[in-house]
This record gives structure tokens, sequence and C-alpha cells, in this order.
């Protein structure tokens, strides 16, 4: 078996990449990544330059990662710019590094997309090895899999990469058969507080409708596009995701792509953008043409865990960050990501570093789950991980 390297996805047929194992998950598809080239999120300008690595057997592609030659630590959300200083003040050069990602999306998932007439353990084993193998051959600092699943896990840490690990907040369908009947696992307070949120939705005149990808018009597409540019904006960031994207997304992914829509006397005024496979709903892209009370919560939260509901879906990823997800039905889970690093003295304080990060970590979400929304006897009850 061989490991080469692609400088656009693009170069490889969507039908070899969409047969390996793995991408049920969206953010894996072909049409996804290649949709984030073509329009220009994913370039050399954003840091981001594709270099998906392959592993093949003649003319038989056994297994693949998306990869990235990275000029910065942006889109990330596995934050290492203290790693990228430390190496700055002693005269190295940390940038660039290969990342295997989701580009902009800290989504998780596979990292390695397997043939399924493989044996997995030596695939993914040939592809730890590989990545290591690139980096040295390229001459730079590192190699990071941001995200990844047990699976992989499993294989990078007993291939010697460094486990880190982080939190995000993740709801989970415990078989309830309608809203209300995932508000009647939680105490009192929450309920209510919730149940006011969604009133003042309505006292706003505000109605929600669900849409995919396949059912969006043109022009609703440029008027949600123009949502999340003036959103990003007005945090402070970046919005790289063209109109024209949004639209690609939408063709290529269908029913894959969900988005609730709130609309004000019939005209959209806001939108949360999603994802989703075949058990779990994604969420990605939020903006509002204005500020409109618990709107935010409405659309991005409670639509999407009604759509889970009724769709008979086992979980609902929001998103990074935000501790407020967790009054809202939404529990601390780990996150995991491997990481190595050439320069065994760097390599080495890093490890220092993990071994004092995890259990912080892990404390952290064991206190944010007691202290919970739901009932102290539902708690039990609840799927986890």
């Amino acid at each position: 078996m061989q490991i080469r390297a692609l400088s656009a996805i693009d170069e490889i047929a969507p039908a070899r990449w969409n047969a390996l194992t793995g991408t049920d998950n969206p953010f894996l598809r072909h049409e996804f990544l290649a949709a984030l080239e073509r329009h220009g999120a994913v370039s050399a300008d954003n840091g981001w330059v594709p270099h998906h690595l392959v592993l093949e057997d003649g003319d038989t592609l056994v297994a693949a990662a998306p990869a990235y030659l990275k000029g910065n630590s942006w889109g990330e959300f596995v934050f290492d710019f203290a790693w990228a200083h430390a190496y700055e003040r002693n005269g190295l050069d940390y940038y660039p590094k290969l990342i295997i990602a989701v580009p902009y999306s800290p989504v998780n998932g596979p990292r390695m997309l397997i043939n399924g007439d493989y044996p997995m353990e030596g695939a993914r084993q040939a592809l730890a090895d590989g990545a290591r193998q690139v980096v040295d051959a390229l001459d730079i600092s590192s190699v990071h899999w941001l995200f990844a699943n047990d699976a992989d896990m499993t294989e990078l840490e007993a291939a010697g990469y460094s486990r880190r690990d982080g939190c995000q907040y993740h709801w989970r369908n415990a078989g309830y058969h309608d809203f209300d009947d995932f508000l009647g696992g939680l105490n009192a307070k929450k309920r209510k507080n919730i149940r006011r949120e969604r009133r003042r939705v309505d006292e706003q005149g505000l109605t929600l409708r669900t849409l995919h990808g396949d059912e969006m018009s043109p022009e609703l597409w440029t008027a949600l596009h123009g949502f999340y540019v003036d959103t990003f904006l007005a945090h402070g960031n970046r919005p790289v995701i063209t109109r024209d994207c949004f639209v690609e997304l939408g063709d290529q992914l269908g029913d894959r792509l969900v988005a609730f829509v709130a609309e004000a006397d019939g005209e959209p005024v806001a939108a949360a953008i999603c994802l989703r496979s075949g058990d779990t709903l994604y969420g990605r892209y939020w903006g509002a043409a204005a500020e409109y009370d618990d709107l935010h919560f409405e659309a991005c939260y409670y639509q999407g865990i009604e759509y889970c509901i009724r769709e008979g879906m086992d979980r609902f990823e929001p998103g990074a960050q935000g501790e407020h997800k967790v009054a809202r039905g939404f529990l601390p889970v780990l996150t995991h990501s491997a990481h190595h690093l050439r320069d065994d003295r760097f390599q080495a304080a890093v490890d220092d570093f993990l071994a004092r990060e995890r259990p912080a970590v892990a404390e952290y979400a064991d206190t944010l789950t007691a202290e919970g929304p739901y009932r102290a006897d539902v708690l039990e009850t609840l799927p986890r991980g």
C-alpha cells in the first residue's frame, strides 16, 4: 500500500470517495468538501491548502482522510495558539502544519475513511503512520487529527499520538414522543424557562418553518446568506462561505441540509442552517436580520430538538462552546484530537500540558452534568457519550 496526497478533492471521483465508510457524515462527503474548495472558503488565502491523504493498493482506494496544510490555526476549534507562540519565541516555524479535519466545522466523526473490503485496523494504522511520513517528507512541524471518533483515536494513541480532550454540549434522544415529553424530564425551573422563551418568539409574530436543501429557492438563499454575513461581521468574524457555495451545498446535499427559517409577515428574517446524517443533526450557520428576543434559542436549539424527535434521530450537536446550552437540554460530551510534534522538546512540553488538562476537562464536564437541567431520576437513564 502507498500513501499520497491530493491537492484538490476533485482529483478523486466523488463515487470513489463517497464509497468509503464514514461518509454518511455529511461533512465528509465529497460534495461538501468540493464546494468549500470550489468557492474559495478553502484556499491558501484563508490558510487552508488541500492535502488530502489517500491510501492505495494498486488501483484500489483503501482509505482516505480529509487533510490540509494550515498556515494559521483559525477555523479549527482545537486551540493551539499557545503552541504556535512557543515555537515562534524559540525561532522555529509552527506553520504550516498538517491537520486532518473538516474545515470550519467542529463536528465529531471518523477522520479515517475506510474501504469496507479491507481490514479497518490495518488501514487506520497505515493512515496514522502515513500522516507522520508526510510531515517528515515536507519537513513541517506537526500533524493534528481533530474531532476524531473513538475508533480512530484508539489507533492514533496506539501509534504514539498524544490525546487532547475538549468539551461540547450535545442533546440525546431518549425516545421522546414530542417536545413536551422531552420537557417533562427537566426540572421545573428549566422547563418553565424554555416555555417562556418559546412563547416570546410567538409574541413577536415570528413563525418558523423547516426546509431542506432541495426546497430552497435562489431568492431565499440570497436572504439567508445576507443574514449569515451580517451576523458574522457583527461578531468580528470573517464570513468565508459565499452565497453560491450555500446554493451548491443545498443542491448537492439535498435533504442532508436542513434550514430552520424564521419569518415575520411572511418574509424571512433569520435562519439556522444545519446538516444531518442518518442519526445526527449538526448545527452550523446562524444569521438574523435584526435582534429578536430568544429567537436564537428557538431556531438553533428547540427547532433542532423537535426535528430530531420527529425524524427519530439519536443526537443533536449544535456546535462548539456555549455553557448556556446546558440549561436547554444539552449535556457535556468529551471530544478528542490527536497530535504529533516532530520536535521532541516541544512534544514533551505538550504531553505535560495535556496530562494536566485532561482531568480538568473531565471534572468540568462531570460538574456541569450534575448541575444540569434534568431531574436526577431522568439523568440516570439518558443516553450518554
